[in-house]
């Protein structure tokens, strides 16, 4: 039986044999490197990337199997082929298919007319494959998860849904602090701290960031303006500048806090050079744990 990973929620049961998989895949690169052998990706992409697309590109040569990237105007759904027409082709040739879209609509109209496992590579609603190498940094740099405190401090989008409900899922509390009117989906506010009031930890979204970063062990942030959003600069540019992450913000943190950020960076805006630059930054580590998390992921779901 095939199985999607659409929201976070769709690993829930297997995220810490997913953790712990990628942790050994990064400790030995060598290892499961037979095991998608003859096994082939669609990647179909309708945003540009860089981090998704050379992580899942190098992560299933590295296991054996072949990536296949895949852009609008190189399909018919260029030319007004449906989705789940497009879906059920590729099933037909495929072991697996990575989407990145536009809307969280078509994701879920694509998964639900594919008989091979969908992967979410990004949609507005989440962006479940980068919470997954996120909490596999924190994992390294903290030594655990349960108790740790993050903090995320801007625009309530589709990475701030995710981390709210990979933390909830792990136990790790976490504080949103979003501008009034960007919060993150009400729907999964709702559901993360559901989840969180089982695992005995906190999950709530606040409108001042220096609530949210106050005694943080994680500060996280992204980009105020996500791709398709161009013409609202000007405006969240002036209603987000209290929420920049900055000398004087972290100094509401942990000493030891290490900050986050999914990349690609507006450095200057919501991050400041000297904090992305510093020394508590572990951007880069995120980035690569990507590879090592994508690996997880398509072993978890194409095998």
């Amino acid at each position: 039986m095939k199985r999607d990973l659409i929201s976070v929620l769709d690993i829930e049961d297997m995220m810490d044999e997913t953790l712990a998989l990628a942790e050994q895949l990064k400790a030995d690169r060598t290892s499961h490197s037979d095991d998608l052998k003859g096994k082939t990706l669609a990647m179909i992409f309708e945003k540009s990337s860089t981090r998704t697309r050379v992580s899942f590109e190098v992560g299933m040569t590295q296991l054996g199997g072949h990536a296949l990237y895949l852009s609008p105007k190189d399909l018919q759904m260029g030319r007004g082929e449906t989705i789940s027409d497009t879906a059920k082709v590729l099933s037909r040739y495929v072991d697996g298919i990575l989407y990145r879209a536009f809307k969280h609509e078509t994701m879920m109209e694509l998964a639900g007319n594919s008989t091979v496992s969908v992967i979410n590579g990004l949609d507005d609603l989440e962006h479940p494959c980068q919470i997954v190498a996120d909490l596999l940094t924190i994992k390294e740099h903290k030594g655990k998860l349960k108790g740790v405190r993050m903090a995320y401090v801007g625009d309530g989008n589709n990475v701030c849904n995710s981390l709210l409900l990979g933390a909830a899922v792990v136990g790790m509390d976490f504080i949103a602090g979003c501008p009034e009117g960007y919060w993150p989906n009400s729907d999964i506010v709702g559901k993360a701290a559901r989840i969180a009031k089982t695992k005995g930890c906190i999950s709530r979204v606040v409108n001042d960031p220096k609530e949210a970063v106050k005694g943080a062990d994680v500060v996280y942030t992204d980009v105020w303006i996500s791709m398709g959003q161009e013409a609202e600069t000007g405006t969240k540019e002036k209603e987000f500048i209290a929420f920049q992450v900055n000398s004087s913000l972290m100094k509401l943190a942990k000493k030891d806090c290490i900050v986050m950020h999914c990349l690609p960076a507006h450095r200057g805006l919501e991050i400041v050079e000297e904090v992305i630059d510093g020394e508590n930054s572990v951007v880069f580590d995120q980035a690569e744990n990507r590879l090592h998390a994508q690996k997880a992921i398509m072993l978890k779901l194409m095998q």
